[in-house]
């Protein structure tokens, strides 16, 4: 493994200029204020303590030195059985949203969606054949989308390097190592939904709630799970009720999500898959100089894959009325040569 001797900071900055949704602007920033709770000194993380955590978080060289899954070497044979034991009325719902063609404040802010009939009549216009195409970015604010692990970046030595030690090739054709292809097909785990605005009595939580370790950890107890080894964790914040209720917004820039705090608790319950139903992290994130800590660290560091826009809706509601928050989830993985990201095409089947 490299040794590191950069700072955070100077990590920031290399990820400011290849990726500057990453980073909200002055002018953004003042429409959402960082909610006081990450202020409070229990809970306050600083780019010191993330620059602290990347070593002790790391999981670079954990599944050996040629290791492309990161965390999802976790979800073993045996751990497939165990999720497949837990079906136990064979209902199943979607946890995807799909892009839409409208074009509003939360769709297509990286590439337009289109979809048209291909095989066409060259004299009328008209479709001579059920063919058709569609067009539309991975990484769409309407499309639940797993990031492959190449999506982030750290530097050393004056080099970019992603997870356990690869360094960050880029070309015209996508990553060479950590793309979504190499992260292998398909995964059976036990899937355990959070469900943080249930737990609070409301319908969503409002913009830039943050969430905790002791709110985790306070779902549990209320739902009688614990979240362990292999797990699909799945946070919901409400961000598709609220939007149904209100409209669309901003919410990669005002949104309920995780707070940094909660790394070393991901690491420590070894958490193979990450799902939040907006970006994972609260936005703004509360830690100065960053907005996206549980991004950064996640995939880099720990080398936890992530979902943003996960359709926790149908989940919910069927957990709800079961009164049962664990079930089995079936991931399968688009692998798009080189992607830096890949449709999450995942079901939850209790």
């Amino acid at each position: 493994m490299l040794t590191k001797n950069t700072t955070l900071a100077v990590v920031l900055k290399s990820c400011l200029v290849s990726l500057p949704f990453l980073f909200i602007s002055l002018s953004v920033a003042q429409e959402f204020a960082v909610h006081p709770a990450t202020q409070h000194p229990a809970v306050l993380v600083t780019l010191d303590t993330l620059k602290q955590w990347e070593d002790e978080l790391s999981n670079w060289g954990r599944w050996g030195p040629d290791d492309q899954r990161g965390t999802l070497n976790l979800i073993t044979p045996e751990k497939t059985r165990q999720a497949a034991a837990l079906v136990q009325v064979g209902e199943t719902v979607t946890l995807q949203h799909f892009v839409i063609e409208e074009k509003t404040i939360d769709s297509q802010s990286f590439g337009p969606y289109d979809h048209w009939m291909s095989s066409l009549d060259p004299f009328t216009g008209e479709p001579s054949f059920a063919l058709d195409e569609i067009q539309f970015s991975l990484h769409d604010g309407m499309l639940s989308h797993l990031d492959a692990l190449c999506h982030y970046r750290t530097e050393i030595d004056g080099r970019y390097i992603i997870f356990n030690g690869y360094p960050q090739n880029l070309t015209a054709s996508g990553c060479d190592d950590l793309a979504v292809d190499k992260m292998g097909t398909s995964y059976i785990t036990r899937g355990v939904l959070v469900d943080i605005p249930l737990l609070r009595g409301v319908d969503y939580l409002d913009p830039s709630t943050p969430i905790f370790v002791e709110d985790l950890e306070a779902w549990e107890e209320f739902a009688g799970v614990t979240i362990g080894s292999g797990d699909a964790l799945f946070v919901r914040t409400g961000r598709w009720a609220k939007r149904d209720a209100e409209g669309p917004w901003r919410y990669g820039q005002g949104g309920a999500g995780l707070h940094a705090s909660v790394l070393p608790w991901l690491k420590e319950r070894d958490v193979a898959i990450l799902v939040g139903d907006a970006v994972n992290d609260v936005q703004p994130s509360g830690v100065e100089g960053i907005n996206r800590p549980i991004h950064q660290l996640t995939q880099v560091n720990l080398g936890l894959p992530i979902v943003d826009n996960g359709y926790l809706q149908d989940v919910a509601e069927v957990a709800a009325r079961l009164r049962r928050w664990e079930f089995m989830t079936s991931i399968q993985i688009n692998p798009i040569k080189g992607g830096t990201a890949s449709p999450f095409n995942a079901n939850a089947t209790f």
